[in-house]
């Protein structure tokens, strides 16, 4: 289990002090989410509490406008839905944006809190390859949504702030373990020998590790082996996040990672996709 649910209010308050530090222009920059300027990722932020507190608090869902038969549907409504709720979000002023993602974000967090861990989620995390996933799984995908898009346009303004932003080991770990679960389903057509090790390393100002595992049911993902492994991959925390997000491509990020032992097999890992793309 991934807890994150104690991070959720300590993210909001980055992300506050942020937006309330931004001159006009900041707001306009273009943003690694292409289309997406810095107000827009703003607006999806606020569009993701507001549907939370719409569904968990009020009971109140929104039944798709087509028929969802493949995950290719789901991502194609889903794109379709953000682009919309972006498109309305012009009429708000930088400075509303701000004041509801203060007050949204606190009504999110305590609803996060009230949530069962081991009970079942009413979203899968379909990039997993889940059909059903546990509470725990969707509140962790949940924190990644507000991880990556915070951080989105921290790197659009140039603040980064890798010491005192959201680039550290406390609320980076819990993002980049909460990715690699989507491993097993990226490997899943991989063949290898039962036994057959793969190690992950992702490098901040500390070095995390995983190790990928094929079993007799498939690929599982932990953090040790009892064999060594014969491929490892190595990233840096910033390529990682941007890569798992689809911010950068494969391509790109195959000269900023270190593959060693089967490099075909490591390699795999730049397929990870943990977004609904």
């Amino acid at each position: 289990m991934i807890h994150t649910i104690h991070l959720f209010a300590e993210l909001d308050e980055h992300l506050i002090s942020l937006l309330k530090s931004l001159t006009p222009e900041e707001w306009e920059k273009p943003t690694v989410a292409r289309l997406w300027k810095v107000r827009d990722v703003a607006a999806h932020l606020l569009d993701g509490n507001i549907r939370v507190i719409s569904m968990y608090r009020d009971g109140h869902f929104t039944a798709p406008d087509r028929q969802i038969n493949s995950y290719d549907d789901l991502v194609a409504y889903l794109n379709q839905l953000n682009a919309d709720w972006v498109k309305a979000s012009q009429r708000m002023s930088p400075a509303l944006l701000t004041e509801l993602l203060e007050s949204t974000g606190k009504q999110y967090s305590e609803i996060m809190a009230q949530q069962d861990l081991e009970a079942d989620a009413i979203f899968s995390v379909s990039w997993a390859g889940e059909a059903v996933s546990k509470n725990w799984f969707h509140i962790a995908r949940e924190y990644t949504e507000k991880w990556h898009h915070q951080q989105q346009i921290r790197d659009a303004v140039g603040r980064p702030d890798i010491v005192h932003g959201i680039m550290t080991p406390r609320l980076f770990r819990p993002l980049i373990e909460t990715f690699l679960r989507g491993l097993p389903h990226t490997y899943r057509h991989t063949q290898a020998p039962e036994g057959t090790a793969v190690r992950i390393v992702v490098a901040l100002d500390e070095t995390f590790e995983w190790f990928l595992i094929k079993t007799e049911n498939g690929w599982i993902i932990g953090e040790t082996s009892e064999n060594t492994a014969e491929a490892s991959i190595t990233l840096d925390a910033d390529t990682a996040w941007k890569l798992f997000t689809k911010a950068i491509k494969p391509d790109d990020a195959l000269a900023k990672v270190h593959l060693t032992g089967n490099k075909e097999l490591a390699g795999v890992t730049l397929n990870l996709i943990a977004v609904m793309a």
